[in-house]
């Protein structure tokens, strides 16, 4: 059809842009043994989900969504790039060992009421911060009611709530799952093995939390944080109230949260009431498959074309606008407006990088009724759409098949298999390419305290991986470490004048983005600091959220408190990440501020270290900072870097 041969050559046009990128993947995996996924496979999370994860497996993967494998009875946990490396050479991986919270359900999902509004309720309670340091395991009679994908959904979802991972007990929706995907002999082991992937006889938890499936109603959370939940029979008087845009300008549906054949089904079958009554969306609608097998499947399965009849575009098989691959038009820049989507996080500037647009979060069935309806004022569990011929009718609660009746549909072949020996190849990278650059060692620690160094900027409340490192088009320079350093910090709000990337240069006296200071700082000599609120880098395990700072000339990072990932990923660069002993502390460092950090001749695990602060009227104070480093991690800092100690040990 025309339309395919549009996605085709549209396909083939990216290809074409990011060659050297697919070049310099496929070869690395050839030499060094390990097979490559192709562009257009669709979504790791879901690649894992359909071909790897299984009952019982730990698995570690370089993205905070890595539990969405909790679907399927996996212990799969998030990390940064520089974690993996240790696990693939074959280095021992250490985590401080999680607490355990424990949410059961009861009862059965129904009607609107979705696997996503779980986790929607349970970031409502915990918040952004209160899974972090824990596993949540689910648990209960009500988790029989839920397919593998949607546990698969809830367990992606909590790295909104910062936990470690989440898991869900071994049982027959899994089963099913594996044998639809090709893996009836694992799913045969786990069932001969299944006592000991569920919760032992009378465990207890450090903290429970207790949900009835049968009185739990579909939620929406946002704007700008995943955890501000809202049924969706409220949020449009909550908008009201705070002046949210009302008009729904666009429902995205997909990502690797929620881009299931039931999930696509289910969105479906709202859209078909929709259009069996003449009407099409008011918003503008996106659908974007989570891998090519679901692509595939839902095209042959008409699910595409009810989805585009509606007015909705299929997009490619990735993240997309959930991390900011959206060339959105529809609005300009700093206008205020409302989206919807079935993503997992929405925070400020994420979705378009616009921070005006207000993003919320919900399931993809209430994103497309939402779409059709055009507004956030709209329940389809009570309210009215009007057909164009004048009549009244209500939406009928979604269906969707779990698995489809047919199977999968693989679709292309996208999977390169690794060649029996691939020593004698070179990994293939263009010294002249402006986004792939070879990483230079970073320098050795000196053997001495950190003196006066410059307060770069003092951030003032959120500063997520996004803030720190944005997404959007800065993800071309993932593999050129200085090019896509030009974006750190930029999203951060300044706490001297609330402005966002504009900071005092305290060699010259202007003002400029925090890149070129940083930059300007690094080249006259000046080491640096950065200052910082609670659960700084929460978020995305973006590495380049560490790698930047390190490369621009930054020491340490200093903040009431760390999201898990990001302070990990700071120690494996050769950073500080600290923390105040007094959280209070934070209020009395200045932006003009120098910090000489004492201490690191006898840095040792639990030995806090200290702070002198030095005024610009002269003035000084002594803080005390706490740190995590142990024993292994200290000898990074030494060495410069985790990998500068790898090296070492190589010798």
């Amino acid at each position: 059809s025309q339309k395919h041969k549009l996605r085709i050559t549209k396909l083939h046009n990216k290809q074409l842009i990011n060659q050297e990128v697919y070049n310099f993947l496929a070869s690395a995996g050839a030499k060094y043994g390990v097979g490559f996924w192709k562009p257009g496979s669709g979504i790791i999370h879901q690649i894992i989900l359909e071909n790897y994860a299984y009952p019982g497996v730990m698995l570690i993967g370089t993205d905070s969504h890595t539990p969405n494998g909790g679907g399927l009875g996996a212990i799969c946990i998030g990390v940064g790039g520089a974690d993996a490396v240790d696990v693939m050479a074959g280095i021992p991986w250490e985590l401080k060992c999680p607490k355990v919270i424990g949410v059961k359900l009861t009862g059965t999902l129904s009607g609107w009421t979705s696997p996503k509004d779980v986790i929607l309720k349970v970031a409502g309670i915990l918040t952004v911060k209160g899974g972090t340091g824990a596993i949540v395991e689910y648990h209960g009679p009500g988790v029989d009611s839920i397919s593998c994908t949607g546990m698969a959904t809830i367990c992606n979802m909590g790295a909104e709530i910062g936990a470690t991972t989440s898991v869900f007990p071994y049982n027959q929706r899994m089963r099913t799952y594996l044998e639809k995907t090709g893996r009836g002999e694992i799913a045969a082991l786990a069932d001969e093995y299944s006592d000991l992937l569920v919760p032992d006889e009378g465990c207890e938890y450090d903290q429970l939390i207790e949900l009835n499936l049968d009185e739990l109603k579909p939620h929406i959370n946002g704007p700008f944080t995943p955890d501000l939940a809202h049924p969706v029979s409220q949020v449009g008087a909550v908008a009201e109230k705070n002046s949210w845009p009302l008009e729904v300008k666009v429902g995205l549906i997909g990502s690797c949260t929620n881009s299931s054949y039931e999930d696509m089904g289910r969105a479906a079958s709202v859209a078909k009431q929709a259009l069996d009554k003449g009407l099409t969306c008011k918003a503008q609608f996106t659908i974007t498959p989570g891998s090519e097998q679901i692509r595939a499947t839902i095209e042959r399965d008409g699910y595409s074309k009810v989805l585009r009849d509606v007015g909705g575009v299929v997009l490619a098989n990735a993240c997309g606008p959930c991390i900011g691959q959206w060339d959105r038009r529809d609005v300009k820049m700093g206008e205020k407006n409302t989206i919807v989507t079935s993503f997992n996080r929405n925070f400020t500037a994420r979705n378009d990088a616009n921070p005006a647009t207000h993003a919320f979060v919900t399931s993809p069935e209430i994103v497309t009724a939402l779409a059709i309806a055009g507004t956030l004022n709209f329940n389809p569990e009570t309210d009215y759409l009007t057909a164009p011929n004048g009549e009244k009718f209500k939406l009928e609660p979604p269906n969707g098949d779990e698995l489809p009746a047919r199977d999968f549909d693989p679709g292309q072949d996208t999977y390169q298999h690794p060649p029996p020996d691939g020593t004698s190849l070179k990994v293939d990278v263009n010294p002249q390419s402006n986004r792939l650059q070879l990483l230079e060692p970073f320098d050795k620690w000196s053997g001495k305290d950190l003196e006066d160094m410059q307060v770069l900027i003092k951030v003032k409340g959120k500063c997520t991986t996004d803030h720190i490192s944005a997404a959007g088009p800065w993800l071309k320079f993932r593999g050129h470490l200085d090019n896509i350093s030009n974006n750190m910090l930029i999203g951060a709000v300044n706490s001297e004048n609330n402005a966002i990337n504009k900071i005092k240069n305290h060699l010259t006296g202007e003002y400029g983005g925090v890149p070129d200071v940083a930059r300007h700082y690094k080249a006259n000599g000046v080491s640096w600091v950065v200052v910082g609120d609670d659960n700084y880098g929460e978020g995305s395990s973006r590495e380049h959220a560490a790698l930047e700072p390190r490369h621009l000339g930054g020491r340490a990072i200093i903040v009431k408190s760390f999201a898990r990932i990001h302070e990990t990923n700071l120690k494996k660069q050769g950073l500080l990440p600290l923390t105040f002993s007094n959280p209070s502390d934070y209020d009395k460092i200045r932006p003009e501020d120098k910090i000489s950090i004492k201490g690191l001749e006898t840095f040792a695990p639990g030995k806090p270290l200290k702070a002198v602060v030095k005024h610009c009227d002269g003035s000084t104070e002594t803080l005390e900072l706490n740190h995590s480093f142990n024993e292994t991690q200290i000898e990074w800092f030494q060495a410069g870097s985790a990998l500068n100690r790898m090296k070492e040990l190589q010798h």
